[in-house]
């Protein structure tokens, strides 16, 4: 989990199945064989390289027509956290679902023996099971399988839906706060109200190339619904870089401290914060220390002074630096003092990002510009 592995990564997408992207991206081939689709997420959740980075890049292998779809799913992350940004109660209600619903579990035995079977890959559904089981043994699973299973716990074993975000978060080695809350709202018909995403057994089949035809599912649920949608607040700004010696604060959501905005700024000190999604996995932990070590030796490297994981008085009297957290666990443990940086890709697109993917999609060539 470093920055180069995540750039032999792209050129190894960009050199082979990125040609195909389009075409092939939605089918799931199954655990051991090449990706259909770039699996640049871990490195992208943690910025050890960055979207704008990426896009150019597929753009320059393949030109604006070629990358067109590619650099819109790769925008869909930005969307995520960009709307998350401004509806932050989607996270911290989630958090509170899922603890309501585990104390549900403690007191409905039928609802606890479902879950338990559901988590342990022990449903007896063809599919299902066996991408419960693939993402606890990889904490990795294709897209399209992962809206499959939210939309098969969802309506087919009547699952609480926070429930199944917290089991996703846990184990995915790519699991973003924005991206995998509001993905599950999606599914569930709470993101865009009352539009679900609707697991069928021919789209499984097709998509699987045969692998798959689970028996039994509801393909005609209605959405979810709830009392009240999460409430927009306005965009936060970000605080002027103060010029002089500062202490940079690395932290899980963006280890890309070589193209930071600094502006006057000269880091003479920097640590690294590590804040866990909740109930991480040993895998997931184990990449985010192995990604944290590989910012911070290169952030040494780029600044010529120390850099450590962060320990009481590690800034001393400097300023306290840091790219902007997006809501998640990171956000949550940064410093009050910190004075948060935003990159230009963020500034551009997340204002777009408030209201549905369709609003920032129509202004990508203008986001890239700038």
């Amino acid at each position: 989990m470093t920055r180069a592995a995540g750039l032999d990564r792209l050129a190894a997408f960009l050199a082979g199945a990125g040609a195909d992207y389009a075409a092939a991206r939605n089918t799931d081939r199954g655990p051991g064989l090449e990706p259909t689709t770039s699996a640049l997420s871990p490195y992208l959740r943690r910025r050890l390289i960055t979207e704008a980075e990426v896009a150019a890049a597929a753009e320059r292998a393949f030109g604006d027509g070629g990358a067109e779809k590619f650099v819109s799913e790769v925008f869909w992350r930005t969307y995520f956290k960009g709307h998350l940004e401004t509806h932050p109660s989607a996270w911290t209600e989630s958090l509170a679902l899922a603890a309501s619903d585990r104390e549900r579990l403690a007191a409905e035995p039928g609802l606890r023996r479902t879950y338990e079977s559901a988590v342990e890959g022990r449903t007896g559904i063809d599919g299902f099971d066996d991408w419960a089981r693939e993402l606890v043994e990889t904490g990795w699973l294709h897209n399209h399988a992962r809206m499959w299973f939210a939309s098969i716990w969802i309506f087919t074993l009547r699952l609480p839906w926070a429930l199944g975000a917290e089991f996703f978060l846990r184990h995915l080695v790519d699991g973003d706060p924005a991206s995998n809350t509001l993905s599950w709202r999606w599914v569930a018909g709470l993101h865009t109200r009352g539009k679900h995403y609707v697991a069928r057994a021919e789209n499984i089949r097709r998509y699987t190339e045969g692998r798959f035809d689970p028996a039994g599912l509801d393909e005609y649920p209605d959405a979810l619904d709830e009392a009240m949608p999460p409430r927009e607040v306005a965009l936060p700004r970000p605080e002027p870089v103060p010029a002089g010696d500062v202490a940079l604060l690395l932290h899980l959501d963006d280890l890309s401290p070589e193209s930071l905005p600094l502006d006057g700024a000269r880091v003479v000190r920097v640590g690294g914060l590590l804040a866990h999604a909740p109930g991480a996995s040993e895998r997931v932990r184990a990449a985010d220390a192995a990604a944290m070590a590989d910012g911070l030796e290169r952030a040494a490297a780029r600044f010529g002074c120390a850099a450590r994981l962060v320990e009481e008085g590690w800034s001393g009297d400097l300023p306290m630096l840091t790219a902007w957290a997006p809501v998640g666990p990171s956000a949550d443990a940064l410093p009050d003092a910190c004075i948060r940086i935003r990159r230009g890709w963020d500034e551009a697109a997340w204002p777009r990002s408030n209201r549905g993917y369709s609003r920032l999609r129509s202004a990508i060539p203008a986001v890239l510009t700038a």
